[in-house]
């Protein structure tokens, strides 16, 4: 009967060790499955941080493009009241009618400086459509083609945004000054 003992005894540590290394080895299956599944949750997770600080800042983006929009329509509204107080001033007959009026045009003008408004210089430069709209040509000998001669309307922008382009003449040079100018 010992000898039953001893076999039983022999055969159990066996037995439990083959249960314990197929239990270790499905404890570290099962682990190694976790470790991919908290991996791929942590990515998924990187991700929606990602997508969600993608869309706070085209949301920011497109706030801000709409105040600018708004900023600009609303200051091009302003713009005809701008022009008849130029021509107030440089029409105006009573002097005192004319110092109020130009006090009133100097504190407008400060007014849409300070939101940004910016005149475009025009004049005696080569003609810029991305600024300016030709509405006439002029003829003459002393300037080269397509040179603003005169500014109809002023242009204003903000920033680098054009409100409003000018309305301009621009040279058309004559054909007899060419020739004599080549000659020269």
């Amino acid at each position: 009967m010992e000898t039953e003992a001893s076999t039983v005894e022999a055969t159990e540590p066996g037995v439990v060790a083959e249960e314990a290394t197929s239990a270790g080895d499905a404890l570290g299956v099962e682990l190694a499955a976790s470790k991919a599944y908290a991996e791929k949750l942590y990515a998924d997770l990187q991700y929606a941080r990602a997508d969600i600080e993608n869309v706070r800042k085209r949301a920011i983006k497109i706030a801000d493009d709409r105040l600018s929009s708004a900023r600009r329509q609303l200051l091009a509204k302003f713009l005809p009241v701008l022009d008849n107080l130029q021509r107030a001033v440089s029409f105006g007959e009573n002097a005192d009618l004319r110092g109020g009026v130009a006090a009133t045009l100097k504190a407008f003008e400060q007014l849409l400086a300070s939101e940004g408004l910016t005149a475009v210089e025009t004049v005696g430069k080569p003609f810029d459509p991305h600024v300016a709209e030709a509405v006439s040509t002029r003829e003459t000998s002393e300037h080269d083609d397509d040179v603003v001669l005169d500014e109809l309307q002023q242009g204003y922008r903000i920033g680098e945004e054009l409100v409003r382009p000018a309305l301009v003449v621009v040279a058309k040079r004559i054909e007899g000054a060419e020739a004599t100018a080549q000659s020269e």
